[in-house]
């Protein structure tokens, strides 16, 4: 795997690139001299993380013919700095999915949501000597 990372302007602004050729913005925050064009770099990794395990779980649920017609994940990620240096690791992170369907088989998602967690997601795979990671789930309608 490869991507491009190309700085923007004369501050903190950087648009990324990979095998998709879809640009995605990465910004600092104002009170480092950033201008809010883009994700803050540590909120992309939460996001890369929500996103692997909602294309598995989404490709699960299908084999399974479970109908998702809405699917979101609030990713909540607690830091904590090491001592002796400015680096703040993510150290626990709940991930919470949401979902709507028709006739949503309660077991057939929490069952979708585990294999994500500990089979399939490579994301979860990268943090997990270093976070430890929940996830919690409410099906609507």
């Amino acid at each position: 795997m490869k991507i491009e990372l190309v700085r923007v302007d004369d501050a903190f602004h950087f648009a990324g690139s990979g095998s998709s050729d879809v640009t995605i913005h990465v910004d600092g925050s104002p009170e480092i001299g950033g201008h809010d064009a883009g994700v803050r770099p540590m909120e992309l990794l939460l996001m890369g993380l929500a996103s692997c395990s909602a294309i598995d779980i989404i490709l699960i649920l299908k084999k399974q013919r479970q109908v998702v017609t809405d699917f979101r994940i609030v990713a909540d990620g607690d830091r904590e700095k090491e001592e002796g240096t400015q680096r703040k690791p993510y150290r626990t992170i709940n991930l919470h999915f949401i979902l709507k369907g028709t006739d949503l088989d309660a077991d057939k998602v929490d069952r979708a949501i585990q294999l994500s967690m500990d089979k399939y997601c490579s994301a979860t795979a990268q943090f997990e000597d270093t976070a430890k990671i929940t996830h919690s789930v409410s099906i609507e309608g």
